[in-house]
């Protein structure tokens, strides 16, 4: 089934738009001065507008980090909410530059749709989420269950797979957009929701009755490595994403900080942070951004664990565990290749 939505993905968009954009994004970024970044519509820690209007989580800081590094500023962003349905044609079409709507990074979608992903931003899992009335409290017990999920996500095929190899049933109750599937959830339509860990943390903290009301359920039943995604064949702008996720990544394994980053540059004896955080301005040029584009993005959003933190632990409200999202040092997955 997945391989046939791919494939209708990629009839839609037609190898003549890829072909079109290739290697033009940068171009495009530059004459429009603003990064176009596709977000999930309303989720917390990830995309969501506050209460002043303003757009904020950690998508929202990625892309701002990227516009610190391409135009000199953080504040150069437009977003545009996306769906589990859209966001990769929109991807495709060219109205937006980035696609940062918590997209799992698959062998097939990078195969067959017609993107890179520049890597991964945040090491997740599906798992299920239930009413605490309900007496559900493991998996086996959404045996002839309705579920609720998206549409064209990897949930959906996982969920299938998950079952299959269990002899289990359940009804799915398949949605387009977050929102219309929490109301489903909330609503009573479906037993159990089923996303990202992360998401469903999300999900609860928004629950029209508390989140006290809603049990996570303990069992992890994928991999879902999320990150942002770029149309294939521009080089120049997939190399420039992806480094500025390592830098993230490389600033809070150097102690960089948001505070801090300026001050190190002027006075650290090491030679290897200098050379992380200022250059000799080559690859820059070949990357075509200004030089000091490391000292920039941190100054901007900080580093990995301060975005971390920020959205997704205690100064959010979310409390989630770093896990495999911790640093190499700390027996996590986040590690970046040198700055050299």
């Amino acid at each position: 089934m997945l391989t046939l939505i791919l494939a209708a993905i990629l009839l839609w968009s037609g190898l003549a738009a890829e072909a079109a954009w290739a290697g033009q994004t940068l171009e495009t970024v530059r004459a429009n001065r603003v990064v176009r970044g596709g977000v999930g519509e309303d989720l917390p820690g990830f995309s969501q507008k506050n209460k002043a209007g303003s757009w904020q989580g950690f998508d929202i800081d990625f892309c701002r980090a990227l516009a610190a590094a391409v135009l000199g500023h953080p504040d150069q962003v437009s977003f545009v909410p996306v769906t589990y349905a859209n966001r990769f044609p929109v991807l495709l079409s060219g109205k937006i530059d980035v696609l940062l709507h918590t997209t799992t990074y698959t062998f097939k979608r990078e195969a067959a749709i017609g993107v890179h992903f520049a890597g991964v931003m945040y090491y997740d899992g599906q798992a299920f989420l239930v009413p605490k009335k309900s007496g559900l409290r493991q998996p086996a017990d959404l045996n002839g269950a309705t579920i609720c999920v998206g549409k064209r996500t990897t949930h959906g095929e996982n969920l299938a797979e998950y079952f299959e190899a269990r002899g289990w049933t359940y009804k799915p109750l398949a949605f387009e957009s977050l929102p219309e599937m929490t109301a489903a959830f909330f609503g009573g339509r479906c037993q159990a929701l089923t996303l990202d860990r992360s998401q469903l943390a999300a999900v609860r903290a928004m629950a029209p009755g508390g989140a006290s009301e809603y049990d996570l359920l303990p069992e992890t039943i994928s991999k879902e490595p999320l990150g942002p995604v770029v149309r294939r064949g521009d080089d120049e702008w997939l190399s420039l994403v992806k480094w500025v996720l390592y830098a993230l990544i490389e600033a809070e394994e150097r102690g960089v900080t948001q505070a801090n980053a300026r001050t190190l540059l002027a006075i650290t004896p090491d030679p290897a942070l200098r050379t992380f955080l200022a250059s000799d301005g080559l690859s820059e040029k070949s990357l075509g951004i200004a030089p000091g584009w490391v000292v920039r993005v941190i100054e901007a959003v900080g580093n990995y664990g301060e975005i971390f933190e920020r959205h997704f632990g205690s100064q959010s409200g979310l409390n989630l565990e770093r896990g495999p999202n911790r640093l190499w040092t700390q027996g996590g997955l986040m590690y970046a290749p040198p700055f050299r």
